[in-house]
């Protein structure tokens, strides 16, 4: 019974639309509820279609692109089921930064929004009168966004225990990073300035100037180097465990910015790029030829995706989400609520969740505008040319004429909404996830 209202209401919906359904039709529309990315009809309303044509005209009225090269340019718009636009829409282009939205899909789904990264800290040695008598051993695996805030409070987290000294070296292991610096020994170097304020640079000090007041400054001088193991010491004694901040957090902070090194170490923790681009199409449900990946964060043009799998893997993202109680916009900036990163001169609707991709020679913008008439509308545009600002300018202009037709809605949808405060950024350097062990 529920299936055949179900099957009821997208016939109805469809129907208003001007779409008229045969009975497999209706069989269908029920299959989209449960598959998304799945369109099986075209939108009877012209604006999007036609909206996109005038847009590529004005590629090469304004000689941003010439006549025949329009087929370079990927555009793929969608609301519900129906498709309202499609100019190379399953073809798998140079797609930059949206190449993160892959990254973000499977990160999701492999561990959840409340997941955190482990970095273990522990001494080879004794602990006495306040001097850890061996090496002091850190142990990641895989904190995208370990930076100063994360090391001065770990460090304080020492003084707390009583330790000030190590006799020893600082010994780096397993996958850790720190200020977004993946080889280890620069990461110890990193580390090993921030756990010792006396040896604090001009970065550090600015880091801890707008950190809360009353913050400790840590003093843990490191007698000896910074060393590399492959594996950590098994007869080492564990002092403190640090979380990282949940995964939505860190998965948001990557796509405000357009962290490189974040997406690919999130791209690493579950299993390397590969991995990302097979689970990637199977979550989106698009053929994998659409999605060929060779990292995890964009660099390079062999990273390719279709307009049409971005916009599947961006709705297999809002539908994951809402099974813990969130939305997309928790995990990508919103425009009128981010103000930060990517963001950041930018002229989008409101209200309209999006992802940036940028290189040299390509802009990529994907992502879901809110609007009256069509509801949620998931979009897709991959240019290819040197003019990339201005590419920018008219990926603007194209979301602004569309929205501007289907009107804006009244009030923001529940399924767009934010469950952070506006312009919010995360609390790093919070003592409250170091837990003491020893």
């Amino acid at each position: 019974m529920l299936e055949l209202l179900s099957s009821g209401l997208v016939s109805l919906w469809l129907e208003m639309a001007g779409v008229k359904l045969q009975p497999l039709d209706a069989l269908d529309a029920l299959a989209w509820q449960s598959s998304p990315s799945l369109v099986i009809a075209s939108d009877p309303n012209p604006t999007g279609a036609t909206t996109v044509q005038q847009y590529l005209k004005g590629l090469v009225t304004s000689k941003l692109v010439v006549q025949n090269l329009t087929d370079s340019q990927g555009i793929w718009m969608q609301s519900g089921p129906m498709l309202m636009a499609n100019h190379q829409g399953t073809t798998p282009l140079p797609a930059a930064s949206l190449t993160k939205i892959a990254t973000s899909l499977v990160a999701l789904k492999t561990w959840g929004p409340d997941h955190r990264f482990e970095t273990l800290v522990g001494t080879t040695g004794s602990v006495v009168k306040g001097v850890v008598q061996g090496d002091l051993v850190i142990t990641s695996n895989g904190d995208p966004m370990f930076v100063w805030e994360e090391a001065i409070a770990l460090g304080n987290t020492l003084n707390k225990m009583g330790i000030k000294q190590v006799k020893g070296n600082l010994v780096i292991s397993g996958n850790f990073a720190m200020n977004f610096q993946r080889h280890p020994l620069l990461a110890g170097q990193f580390l090993k300035q921030a756990l010792n304020s006396k040896t604090w640079t001009r970065p550090i000090t600015h880091t801890y100037s707008i950190m809360p007041k009353g913050t400790p400054k840590p003093q843990i001088a490191i007698a000896g180097g910074i060393k590399f193991a492959a594996q950590p010491n098994p007869q080492q004694t564990l002092l403190v465990r640090h979380y990282s901040l949940p995964l939505r957090q860190l998965i948001k902070e990557m796509n405000v910015f357009s962290n490189n090194e974040m997406a690919q170490m999130l791209a690493e923790s579950v299993g390397g790029s590969s991995i990302v681009q097979i689970k990637a199409a199977k979550l989106a449900q698009v053929p994998e030829s659409e999605i060929q990946l060779i990292n995890g964060s964009g660099l390079g043009q062999a990273n390719r995706i279709s307009p049409r799998a971005a916009c599947a893997m961006l709705m297999a993202i809002q539908r994951e989400a809402t099974t813990y109680q969130l939305n997309i916009a928790d995990l990508f900036p919103m425009s009128g609520f981010d103000h930060r990163g990517t963001m950041h001169a930018r002229h989008i609707p409101p209200a309209t969740v999006i992802k940036t991709g940028t290189l040299s020679d390509v802009s990529a913008l994907a992502g879901v505008m809110p609007t009256r008439d069509r509801g949620l509308v998931w979009f897709a545009i991959i240019n290819r040319g040197t003019n990339v600002w201005g590419f920018r300018t008219g990926q603007d202009q194209l979301l602004q004429r569309l929205v501007k037709q289907l009107q804006v809605p009244a009030t923001i949808p529940t399924t767009l909404t934010p469950h952070s405060a506006i312009n919010s950024v995360p609390l790093l350097g919070a003592t409250n996830r170091n837990e003491i062990l020893y």
